[in-house]
């Protein structure tokens, strides 16, 4: 055999060894996924990336159900209970399109809101910056200023792999552009994890209620997000909220 059919054996040899090598590699990453229980999971529906609770560090639940925060009127006729969680991309997408819509429905006082704040991606990327977030949103509820802040932290919503909420400077620095939050009650609530036990009962109560992605938005009962064959907007919201308060009337 000649020494240029040699080198050239040798030569397909090495790409096939390559290709192999690709190929196992490419085999490792998806069993890493699946065995990693969806680490940063996506659900895509409607155009959009719902973030699906697994590994979220257990579903126990010592002690009473958390109480959700509330905003808007009590006996408003629509209730839409809003789970989401402050690291996860698809509830900062869902809040960024339906703030406006929600406000001027809690405002006019046809929709209150309960918001269950959820901590799963802390589970599933490991962390503490949803469960950080979660108990700094109670300390501003705490002080009557939960809706600026909520929106607050979710106009500045670091990437999903981004532990930045974990730092708890941050959340006290967010409270600037609330005002009369940044005072020292809250730098308190904040720095000690007052509610930390709250949070993870919130998400305990969300992790035993048979939901499993985040968003999950029900308008009275019924689930309205992520529907591909009637996705939600906000003038869908608008309008079946007007529908209720008719109803009511």
């Amino acid at each position: 055999m000649s020494q240029k059919n040699r080198d050239g054996k040798g030569r397909a040899r090495d790409r096939m060894r390559e290709e192999r090598e690709r190929e196992k590699a490419a085999e490792r990453r998806m069993r890493s996924l699946k065995v990693g229980g969806t680490a940063a999971a996506i659900l895509a529906v409607a155009g959009v990336i719902g973030v699906l609770a697994a590994n979220s560090g257990g579903t126990s639940n010592e002690g009473p159900p958390a109480e959700p925060i509330t905003v808007g009127e009590s006996a408003a006729p629509a209730t839409l209970a809003v789970y989401e969680d402050f690291r996860c991309p698809a509830c900062g997408q869902f809040e960024n399109g339906f703030r406006d819509v929600i406000h001027e429905l809690t405002d006019a006082g046809k929709l209150k809101v309960d918001y269950h704040l959820v901590t799963i991606i802390d589970g599933n990327l490991r962390g503490q910056g949803s469960t950080n977030a979660a108990n700094a949103a109670q300390c501003a509820n705490d002080q009557g200023k939960f809706s600026p802040y909520h929106d607050v932290l979710f106009e500045n919503q670091p990437a999903e792999a981004d532990d930045a909420f974990a730092d708890k400077d941050l959340l006290i620095d967010l409270a600037g552009q609330v005002d009369g939050l940044d005072n020292e009650t809250f730098r308190t609530c904040v720095a000690d994890g007052t509610h930390d036990e709250w949070a993870q009962r919130s998400n305990a109560d969300f992790m035993n209620s048979g939901f499993n992605a985040t968003p999950t938005i029900l308008l009275n009962g019924e689930n309205l997000y992520g529907n591909t064959s009637e996705p939600l907007t906000p003038d869908t919201l608008r309008n079946k909220v007007n529908q209720l308060v008719s109803s009511s009337s």
